[in-house]
């Protein structure tokens, strides 16, 4: 696998192409960035933007980390002394999560997005996008029903941040897709180059493969999970033996979120992976990539449940350092 290949593997856009092989041509000394609001604990979408963040420090990049304490305010998810708590312990469950720390640097927004200079380029960017414009950015990431004027601001400071940043590469989830675009179209009004990005897959509800998951509104893993919370919690998902499953009866597209794991997350992380049987139904079935396991799915010749219950043993693996920080 290239160095191009392995930037853009799972990844559902990339933005341009050009743009990203030419990073991919000399990786060494750039730096791709991914902005959290600090929530406190890591969560499965969490783990999938830094699962692409660790193949982009194997590709040779750099990597920032920036924990949006100021975004966070803006979104209303708490005091500064309430979130900033929270940015201190995700930076400790990304790093037991696998990022590499010398090649990892973690930046607070508050330690530049106060600045004078920043200011001012903020109004001006302010002056070049109209309000709706805006909150069709915000519209897949704000809290609430209703937009805030702070929240209108939120994605004008994104497309801040990449440059005061100093970042070759943006990453972000799909959600994340309008602001991207935003940025590329009103960066060049402060004189400033349009961002290259990538966008990372996002993960179908757990429980009906419809939508994405969510905390707020179903059921998420998180690294707070026990072994036995993410047993329950995947023996209960949604699972068909096929990854193109029919619609459900509202006419709702689904994904199948087992599979969907199994590929943005665990065979990233794992050389191989194997479903552990008994000799009567066949005995252990190995695969060394993905695909194999989808077609063994499609077939038959793999169960679901034995498919769930490979899934939870390698994310309790990936979860567990991360689990135990929260507990320490």
């Amino acid at each position: 696998m290239d160095a191009y290949e392995r930037i853009t593997r799972n990844v559902s856009e990339v933005v341009t192409e050009d743009e990203v092989r030419a990073l991919a041509e000399a990786p060494d000394g750039k730096r791709a960035y991914v902005g959290y609001e600090p929530s406190g604990v890591l969560h499965i979408g969490h783990m999938l933007t830094a699962t692409k963040l660790i193949e982009l420090q194997e590709a040779g990049l750099d990597v920032t980390v920036l924990l949006a304490d100021v975004h966070a305010y803006l979104n209303d998810k708490g005091s500064f002394d309430e979130i900033r708590e929270t940015a201190e312990r995700m930076k400790e469950q990304f790093l037991a999560y696998g990022l590499d720390e010398e090649k990892t640097e973690f930046v607070l927004g508050s330690e530049f997005q106060f600045d004078r200079e920043y200011v001012l380029d903020l109004h001006a960017l302010e002056l070049n996008t109209t309000l709706s414009r805006a909150e069709r950015a915000m519209a897949e990431i704000k809290s609430g029903e209703s937009a805030k004027v702070s929240q209108a601001v939120y994605p004008l400071m994104q497309a801040l941040d990449i440059v005061y940043l100093d970042v070759d590469l943006a990453i972000g989830g799909m959600e994340q897709r309008k602001v991207h675009m935003l940025a590329r179209d009103v960066l060049p009004a402060i004189e400033e180059e349009s961002p290259t990005c990538l966008h990372t897959p996002l993960i179908a509800d757990l429980s009906t493969g419809v939508g994405k998951m969510s905390s707020s509104t179903g059921t998420t893993i998180s690294m707070e999970d026990s072994t036995e919370d993410i047993e329950e919690k995947v023996n209960a998902a949604f699972c068909p033996p096929t990854a193109h499953p029919d619609p459900d009866d509202d006419g709702n597209d689904r994904e199948n979120p087992v599979l969907q794991i199994f590929e943005y997350h665990v065979f990233p992380r794992f050389q191989q992976v194997v479903v552990e049987r008994p000799e009567e139904y066949g005995g252990d079935l190995t695969y060394d990539d993905y695909e194999s396991l989808e077609a063994d799915l499609e077939s038959g010749e793999l169960h679901p449940m034995d498919a769930k219950t490979a899934l939870v043993s390698y994310l309790d693996e990936l979860i567990a350092p991360g689990r135990e920080k929260i507990q320490a």
